[in-house]
């Protein structure tokens, strides 16, 4: 298998440490390298993007991690931790603006130069209801 970078983020974090829990409003940019930039074709019309990305920082992993900004010890594939067997990571953002190859989005939560693997459209048909989610909910309360 074989996978190429389409681009990298362009954010305001420049540790891992410093992205904190909510970044819903935090603006970023997204660089498509030129040569994917005609894979950008009809992206005005999307309201909302999912990104998927490199932990680049990331080292190694573990099956149980400590969760970022939560309690306890919990399996990896019930978190977003970093450290993961193929670190990959998603995130849906806003697309606020495109100037040529540069997206101009609102929820960044990445460290500034991660790599870009892919851009999706997120859709109606990725909204889900009567979502759980077990112990984010409880942590969330204490």
């Amino acid at each position: 298998m074989e996978l190429r970078l389409i681009g990298v983020v362009h954010s305001p974090f420049k540790r891992v440490e410093d992205v904190p829990r909510e970044c819903g409003s935090v603006v970023g940019e997204i660089e498509v390298f030129e040569e994917y930039e005609a894979g950008l074709k009809d992206i005005d019309g999307i309201s909302h993007l999912i990104i998927l990305w490199l932990f680049h920082k990331s080292k190694g992993y573990s099956l149980h991690v400590k969760p970022l900004h939560h309690n306890g010890i919990r399996g990896v594939f019930v978190t977003r931790h970093p450290n993961r067997p193929n670190p990959i990571g998603f995130t849906v953002v806003e697309l606020l603006e495109r100037k040529e190859n540069i997206l101009k989005v609102r929820g960044v939560d990445m460290v500034d130069d991660t790599p870009v693997l892919d851009i999706k459209p997120y859709t109606s048909v990725d909204q889900k209801e009567n979502i759980r989610v077990g112990w984010i909910d409880n942590d969330r309360k204490r």
